[in-house]
Formats: C-alpha cells, sequence, structure tokens
C-alpha cells in the first residue's frame, strides 16, 4: 500500500463503540495527512432507521466520528469481511481497529477478526478490549 497511513475503524450499531473511534483518533494524531474512517456495514435488509435504538446508536457514532475528524460511512452487503476488505483497499488503509466483544470468544466477532488478518495480512490490525 502508499505510505499513508489511513485508518479504518470498525464499528457496530452500539454507542460503546465509541472507544474504538477514540484510539482511532489517537493513533492517526502521529500519522500527519493520514485519513480516519469509520466503518459499519449492515445487512441488506435490515432496517436500522426503524429501531430507535439502533439509529440513535448510529446518529451518536456519526457525531463522535465528526468530533474525531472522521468520515463515517454505513455500506449495506450480506458479506462484512468482503465489504470491510474492499473498503480499505480502496482507501489505502494501513491500520484496522477493530473491538473486541464479550461474547468473542471462539464465534461471532473473533471469526470476523480472523478473517480480517488472513485477508489483510500486510496491515496492522488493532483490537481494542471490552472494558
Amino acid at each position: 500500500m502508499v505510505n499513508e497511513r489511513n485508518i479504518m475503524i470498525c464499528v457496530t450499531r452500539q454507542k460503546a463503540c465509541e472507544r474504538l473511534i477514540k484510539t482511532g483518533e489517537e493513533l492517526v494524531k502521529g500519522y500527519g495527512n493520514a485519513k480516519l474512517y469509520v466503518v459499519h456495514v449492515a445487512k441488506n435488509g435490515e432496517n436500522f432507521l426503524g429501531n430507535p435504538d439502533e439509529g440513535e446508536a448510529l446518529d451518536y457514532l456519526f457525531q463522535v466520528s465528526k468530533k474525531a475528524g472522521a468520515e463515517m460511512t454505513v455500506l449495506r452487503s450480506d458479506h462484512v469481511v468482503d465489504t470491510l476488505v474492499d473498503f480499505a483497499r480502496r482507501n489505502n488503509v494501513s491500520i484496522v481497529v477493530m473491538g473486541e466483544s464479550p461474547g468473542s470468544r471462539g464465534t461471532g466477532d473473533k471469526n470476523i477478526i480472523q478473517e480480517m488478518e488472513k485477508r489483510l495480512p500486510d496491515l496492522e490490525l488493532r483490537i481494542v478490549p471490552q472494558v
């Protein structure tokens, strides 16, 4: 990839993902012209705007992203990892920030993390532990 240090932060529809954006904001400070991207992949057919809690959480994360100087993107896809990998490649991302959730032992998030490591071996993957 290019010697830019663009950072992609992968979020879900939870306000707790603010910790991931804060981590990315700290990382980007050391990289001059690096861009900070916050990305959420919504499955096709999911109506998060009709769910007040999820819509509110995404709006909250959008505001946090804006304060951090990040561009927040919501993408639609049934193939989360493919979509994240494609976004990282198209935007010259060199660092990916993801969160580890309590239920990630063995399934779910852990599989996404492992798949991202496998598909993007040249990138630095930062896993932010659950607090």
